[in-house]
């Protein structure tokens, strides 16, 4: 009886030590449940709080939408505005080119005129200025002077500062009279009624650091003008009009001699007047352009602007400075 009543006993013991183990895997259990609960409605409450926010944000984003819309908008009745006020700008713009136009035309109107007015009173001048002249005598001469040198200053100011038959057919009368006086204008006449000539901007002078290039210990020298020319007014040869004829390019130091003891002398001896202004040298084309056709060396190039190549005879020397 003991016995099974121990065996009941130790039964029982293991029985509520099972119900006990298992009581405890509930609670375990219960408190993870509790703790996943709570674990969920935090969650919610994220979710909610993400959802509450989201929310918001779609919200603001709308309305930044509306406000981009309306910007956009704003934008595009200012661009169109924009585009009205260039177009308009580019009507003005139009209105004052055109206005410019007129008055640049206006003005150029008004130039020329001036010019021929100018030009008129200048020819006018030398028309009186060449009235007492012994060589230029045709007021196509007068016209051709004129257009060639092209310097309204000049041919204000300028006279007749020298005449051989004057002041007397000598070089050191000529250059006393031309040295140092810049511009200066030289047309001679020969007794067989040639005319021609030449025009320097720089003129003669005894100044030898003016000299481009210098000789004979100073005695005589070159002087370097790029502008300077040589011109033909009457050739009655062939029946010749009036020409210019300037000087090739890379020769322009030896535009123009200066020598005491000769006259006006022009390239290297491309026309040359000896110490009493006779006779004439002339090796036309050596320092200056020839007329077309006519190859230097020639007896045509030599003998082309005083009828021969030399000893032709000076009927008058003119010279005309400022």
């Amino acid at each position: 009886m003991k016995r099974k009543f121990k065996k009941k006993k130790r039964k029982l013991k293991e029985e509520i030590k099972k119900s006990n183990h298992l009581n405890q895997k509930i609670k375990i259990s219960n408190l993870k449940i509790k703790i996943k609960n709570k674990e969920n409605e935090n969650k919610e409450k994220k979710i909610k709080s993400f959802e509450s926010e989201n929310q918001n944000l779609k919200q603001e984003n709308q309305k930044k939408e509306k406000e981009n819309q309306n910007l956009k908008q704003e934008n595009q009745k200012k661009e169109k505005d924009i585009q009205n006020l260039k177009s308009e700008n580019e009507k003005k713009e139009k209105i004052i080119k055109q206005k410019d136009k007129e008055i640049q035309n206006i003005k150029l109107s008004f130039e020329k005129e001036n010019q021929k007015e100018e030009s008129k009173q200048n020819q006018n001048k030398l028309l009186k200025i060449f009235s007492n002249s012994e060589i230029v005598k045709d007021k196509e001469y007068v016209k051709k002077l004129q257009e060639w040198i092209n310097d309204n200053d000049f041919f204000s100011k300028m006279k007749k500062g020298f005449s051989a038959k004057n002041d007397g057919f000598d070089s050191q009368n000529w250059h006393k009279a031309v040295d140092g006086k810049g511009k200066t204008l030289v047309i001679i006449k020969t007794k067989d009624n040639f005319i021609f000539g030449g025009f320097t901007q720089v003129g003669w002078t005894n100044d030898t650091s003016k000299w481009s290039e210098e000789h004979d210990g100073g005695n005589w020298g070159y002087i370097k003008d790029e502008n300077a020319f040589i011109f033909s007014l009457r050739n009655d040869k062939g029946d010749r009009k009036p020409e210019k004829f300037t000087i090739q390019q890379g020769k322009e130091k030896y535009a123009i001699e200066h020598d005491l003891k000769d006259g006006p002398t022009f390239g290297s001896f491309d026309f040359r007047l000896k110490d009493k202004l006779q006779p004439g040298y002339s090796n036309f084309g050596n320092i200056y352009n020839l007329p077309n056709g006519i190859t230097y060396g020639t007896n045509e190039a030599k003998s082309y602007l005083a009828g021969s190549y030399d000893e032709w005879v000076v009927d008058e020397l003119e010279t005309y400075f400022i």
